[in-house]
This record gives C-alpha cells, structure tokens and sequence, in this order.
C-alpha cells in the first residue's frame, strides 16, 4: 500500500467516523446525494487516491 492511498484511507474513515458519532443524517444524505448527481472532480480524485496502489498490478 502506498502512502498516498494509505492516508486518503485514513481521512475517509475518519470523516465517516466523524459523521457516524455526530447525528448529522440529513447533512450525510444531502452530501452523498450531491456525490451521485454531479459527480465532483474532487471525489473523483478522492477514489484514485484511495486505489492508487491498486493500479500497479
């Protein structure tokens, strides 16, 4: 695992731990709804982080 996808790993789990223990379920939806319509270059970027090393073979 490289550190590039290692540390984008650890800020997803830590925002979803984040959004698990404050009750913000509206908010998570609403940015998850945000996520699926427009699909934003920044989670695109997000994602290739996290399966960087997954690239390589």
């Amino acid at each position: 695992m490289t550190s590039v996808s290692f540390f984008a790993r650890i800020k997803c789990a830590l925002v979803l731990i984040t959004f698990m223990l404050i009750p913000l379920f509206p908010i998570t939806s609403t940015i998850g709804l945000f996520i699926v319509i427009f699909r934003p270059i920044w989670f695109k970027k997000l994602v290739e982080k996290v399966y960087a090393d997954k690239n390589g073979g």
